[in-house]
């Protein structure tokens, strides 16, 4: 067995979606130029040491997310317009984090046994008495990008159901007066898409999805939302701000540990995570 095949067989990742994230990779930095011809068939197949019909399906996959087209006895080619699909910005702030996703609405997916409880590591706070939970597939221009578990603590829900149920449960929540939300963190982790989740997402299973765990609690440390969010993977982008809005590192390090500049910014990053 070759480097590249112990590599393949690292992942559980179907071996044409494998080949496809790399063709697609030179494709989005460059190395193939819009209207630019791709290697053949033939020249792929070698350099990723797959079957032909491994490759046939990974250039397939490409040309269905309109990345590159067949020329009849020319070969295939790059776009010559090539969209910049990762429209989602997952960022490090409340305001930023809502902002994108304000104006969309849910499809509402039925579960005949909704779990009860949400899934909380330990220090995140404390289970309200009561949950809501909705499960819900978030689309953009009629494309679907994530689908959404989420519990969200019932006297919340009760203010005002009918909301809940036709738009994102987030936004909503930032607006309700007397929430007294206090902190709210998510964490992200890599994944791939399951045979229900591919289905709702429209991509083929095993695709690499961006799997979130955001949670929103209140001053007495209370759980009121729990999401767990899966996207598609070509949707998103994670962005953070490394410097927080300082000017450089180097004036970072001069602050003293305990200045009024220094307490506020731990203040925000307590707010933040």
């Amino acid at each position: 067995m070759s480097k590249l095949q112990r590599t393949y067989a690292r992942s559980r990742v179907s071996l044409y979606i494998q080949v496809a994230s790399a063709l697609r990779r030179r494709i989005e930095t460059g190395q193939w130029k819009p209207g630019q011809k791709i290697s053949t068939l033939e020249e792929l197949e070698q350099e990723f040491e797959v079957a032909r019909v491994t490759v046939r399906q990974a250039v397939e996959l490409l040309q269905n997310e309109g990345l590159v087209h067949r020329q009849q006895g020319r070969g295939t080619f790059v776009a010559e317009k090539l969209q910049d699909k990762h429209w989602l910005k997952l960022d490090t702030t409340w305001e930023a984090l809502i902002a994108p996703i304000k104006d969309n609405v849910p499809k509402i997916i039925k579960v005949d046994k909704p779990p009860q409880w949400p899934t909380l590591a330990p220090g995140e706070g404390k289970l309200a008495q009561k949950y809501v939970f909705l499960r819900s597939v978030q689309s953009k221009d009629g494309a679907p990008y994530a689908v959404v578990n989420l519990h969200l603590e019932r006297s919340i829900y009760d203010r005002d159901p009918d909301t809940f149920l036709t738009h994102t449960a987030l936004p909503v929540l930032a607006m309700l007066k007397g929430t007294d939300i206090d902190q709210a963190h998510q964490t992200l982790v890599i994944g791939s898409a399951d045979p229900a989740t591919a289905n709702l997402l429209q991509v083929p299973m095993g695709t690499p999805t961006a799997e979130c765990h955001c949670v929103v609690t209140n001053r007495k440390g209370v759980v009121v939302y729990v999401a767990e969010i899966i996207y598609r993977n070509d949707c998103i982008k994670l962005y953070i701000n490394l410097l927080n809005g300082a000017k450089s590192p180097s004036k970072n390090a001069t602050a003293s540990k305990g200045s009024p500049a220094n307490r506020g910014r731990a203040n925000s990053v307590q707010r933040r995570n």
